[in-house]
């Protein structure tokens, strides 16, 4: 018993090396801006976009979203980077995948078209793909209809689910580009602001602290 004992307690140390997570200051990376894409879609109402999202289920079933969670220092603290549409809405980088497309393609291609000089419908150099360190799943989301509150988990009342939310870890390097569209805004903010505040940043958002908690976060400070 000593012995198996002493083997968990050495192993768990370099189990956390492993989730360890480093964190590099917001300094080290550069902003700039693009063009705005076309939005067409801004302009429809609630009725309309309910239209476009059942004819969409009914072609190709299921919707997967893929978002990625960034992190950067600020004030010896972790930051979320966050899109804010319109000075309203924060979102996650990423977005809706393709038929038939994997997730972490899809999800480099949204990173892609959200925070550098490539749009959504150009095509991505296989180098611009790598330039992205998708990470693990580090949770989903499931939504039971085309406007519900998505949950954590798959409800026993859901029959057919129409969307999967899937976040994934974006381990950043030391330093890079972001360039955002011209009608989106990419904020940092601070972990302890998103934690439990679902009525600003909404249930997915706010969970995020606790998905990260089973990492190390190394703050790396300037």
């Amino acid at each position: 018993m000593g012995l198996e004992m002493e083997a968990v307690a050495a192993a768990a140390p370099a189990a956390a090396r492993e989730q360890g997570v480093e964190i590099y200051p917001l300094s080290r990376y550069y902003f700039g801006a693009k063009d705005a894409a076309a939005a067409p879609r801004g302009l429809e109402t609630a009725a309309d976009r309910a239209l476009r999202l059942k004819a969409n289920f009914a072609a190709n079933g299921l919707r997967t979203s893929v978002h990625g969670v960034l992190l950067v220092e600020l004030f010896d603290h972790p930051h979320v980077l966050l899109l804010q549409v319109r000075n309203s809405s924060f979102v996650l980088p990423g977005g809706r995948l393709r038929p038939g497309e994997e997730d972490v393609q899809g999800l480099k291609r949204k990173l892609s078209s959200k925070l550098s000089v490539l749009d959504d419908g150009e095509a991505i150099a296989e180098e611009e793909e790598d330039d992205w360190q998708v990470g693990e799943c580090i949770g989903m989301w499931w939504r039971s209809e085309f406007e519900a509150i998505p949950f954590p988990y798959m409800p026993p009342s859901f029959r057919a689910p129409k969307e999967c939310i899937k976040l994934f870890l974006i381990r950043l390097p030391m330093s890079r580009q972001f360039v955002v569209p011209r009608n989106m805004k990419l904020l940092a903010v601070p972990l302890s602001q998103i934690h439990n505040n679902a009525q600003v940043y909404g249930p997915v958002i706010s969970g995020i602290p606790n998905l990260l908690s089973k990492f190390s976060l190394n703050v790396i400070s300037d």
